[in-house]
């Protein structure tokens, strides 16, 4: 019997919670509006978009792509496009071992998409020999540090008598 009494009390005591928050929330709004905290916000006095169309259980996901602008591929065009700028990420890195990896990994994920079921076009990308891609970038890197080496041209001197412009 105490038991029961018990759990109703707290029930009672969840609900006065509860109640009293809704209230708090209620009064925070107030104020805020009173404040003018909800003038000029953007789309006021806008109809909200997508009402009254079909329920779509993926619209967050739309939402998403169209807010931050993400390009959803399927796999063979995504690793064309990543081959077509492989040398360039790898001119990024500054051991032979981590472009050994990168291209190692490329290489796997193209075969790893050939031996899938196509869904999209069919994939033409090739896997790279790692041995010629790694002398590419081997050559790569000597002409920058033969570039960056050279020692830039001195401006011309300045005599104590002529004028800073």
């Amino acid at each position: 019997m105490e038991e029961r009494e018990g759990k109703r009390k707290d029930r009672d005591a969840a609900g006065a919670r509860i109640q009293h928050q809704q209230t708090w929330v209620d009064h925070q709004i107030r104020v805020a509006m009173e404040r003018g905290d909800f003038d000029d916000l953007p789309g006021a006095g806008k109809p909200l978009g997508d009402l009254g169309t079909q329920h779509d259980p993926e619209w967050w996901l739309k939402k998403l792509v169209e807010r931050e602008r993400l390009v959803v591929l399927p796999p063979s065009v995504a690793l064309r496009k990543e081959d077509a700028e492989l040398d360039d990420r790898l001119d990024r890195l500054h051991a032979e071992r981590e472009v050994r990896a990168a291209v190692e990994d490329f290489n796997q994920r193209v075969v790893a998409a050939r031996y899938r079921l196509p869904e999209g076009p069919p994939l033409v990308t090739m896997p790279r020999d790692l041995e010629e891609t790694l002398e590419a970038w081997r050559t790569r890197r000597a002409e920058r540090r033969r570039t960056a080496a050279a020692p830039a041209p001195e401006p011309p001197r300045r005599r104590w008598w002529q004028r800073r412009r």
